[in-house]
């Protein structure tokens, strides 16, 4: 038998009232809270539990407690919903009976916020900026997009600049519309002229070729030639190495916004939970852990927003913590994600909708109809 078959419809609904009062409030919930509750959803026309006292919301909070589905962090404080509580909330959100989709007028606020959001904006590498933001604003959560683009992703640009002795900015712009910079540290000094030659180079022969293709052919010609021009390519090949490093995952680009909510959000105050939020704060710092936590939950080929409550498994520095995402088609054969990490008292009709409809504006506006 389903979890939430298991409870009865008036227990449902006195759920899902604990749920949205704790998410608001952040406070433990008691009897007398959800029976005025419930007595203004049946005064407003609602449906659901009506007409219950105090006393018997309290029987029913007692019975939800047992189920495993409200906990009560202190002896006289109200009840708080557990993660359990939180996921059928979620499921009741998602899908099958009783859906509760944020609709009507709210719906169509929220995405006249996120369209106004995107104005003028066109490139994958803008709107994945504009995404992070986007998703931080209206969740008050941390905002992450990434972009992971195949290693066929083309050549369209690339530029190098001499920022001091043995120092290089590389930005390489791909067709997809990301650009990738990195700061070399090269092992004999190059200067500014021998730059814009090794530039130009790459630019004139292998603009619109692939990136692995680009490196096998710089490699094949330092091999070949034994003349004036090898310095040249060997420069070019200690360049291009290090703009591109080599390997057989997608490139990435990462983008994460909105961290400091993380702060209010956890309630941070004890030596203990500032240590916790530092290990919080250094994983969402460090990339290529974050893209391996996406990686882990999200499915390119799903269609619909993902709620994932269980970070913990994957990344312990994440406990107390919720994903929620969808994936986004990029330009060309590239895929990303879309998504935020908050607290488990995050609003969720707002942000679940948020992220799937962000992941249909990167579908509309990356491929437009013929």
């Amino acid at each position: 038998m389903a979890e939430a078959e298991r409870i009865t419809a008036r227990q449902r609904a006195i759920l899902t009232a604990i749920v949205e009062s704790y998410i608001e409030t952040g406070e433990p919930v008691g009897s007398g809270t959800i029976a005025g509750t419930i007595a203004r959803v049946r005064a407003g026309g609602g449906h659901g539990a009506s007409g219950l006292s105090s006393a018997t919301v309290r029987n029913e909070m007692a019975e939800l407690a047992n189920e495993g589905l409200l906990e009560q962090p202190h002896t006289s404080a109200g009840r708080v919903p557990t993660a359990r509580a939180f996921r059928m909330y979620v499921e009741r959100l998602s899908g099958g009976a009783g859906a509760r989709l944020l609709g009507g007028a709210q719906r169509l606020h929220l995405e006249s916020q996120i369209d106004s959001s995107f104005a003028g904006i066109s490139g994958t590498q803008a709107m994945l900026e504009r995404t992070s933001h986007v998703l931080a604003t209206v969740s008050s959560g941390v905002g992450v997009a990434v972009a992971m683009v195949a290693s066929g992703d083309t050549l369209e640009h690339v530029h190098f600049s001499r920022l001091s002795k043995g120092r290089v900015l590389a930005v390489v712009v791909t067709s997809s519309g990301l650009v990738r910079d990195r700061m070399l540290t090269m092992e004999a000094d190059v200067t500014a002229r021998e730059l814009e030659t090794a530039a130009s180079f790459l630019n004139e022969h292998f603009r619109g070729w692939s990136i692995e293709r680009v490196r096998a052919e710089i490699g094949r010609l330092v091999e070949r030639e034994r003349s004036e021009v090898q310095r040249l390519l060997t420069s070019v090949e200690e360049l291009w190495a290090g703009a591109v490093p080599q390997g057989g995952k997608a490139a990435q680009t990462v983008y994460v916004e909105g961290v400091a909510n993380l702060l209010g959000a956890r309630g941070v105050g004890s030596a203990e939970e500032m240590a916790r939020l530092r290990e919080v704060l250094a994983a969402l710092e460090a990339k290529q852990r974050l893209v391996e936590l996406l990686d882990a939950y999200i499915d390119a080929k799903q269609e619909s927003v993902r709620v994932i409550f269980d970070l913990e498994e994957h990344a312990p520095e994440m406990a107390g913590l919720v994903l929620i995402a969808a994936p986004a088609r990029m330009a060309g054969d590239g895929h990303g994600t879309v998504g935020v990490i908050g607290p488990k008292r995050i609003h969720y009709e707002n942000t679940m909708n948020a992220v799937s409809y962000i992941a249909q504006v990167f579908e509309r506006m990356l491929h437009p109809p013929a």
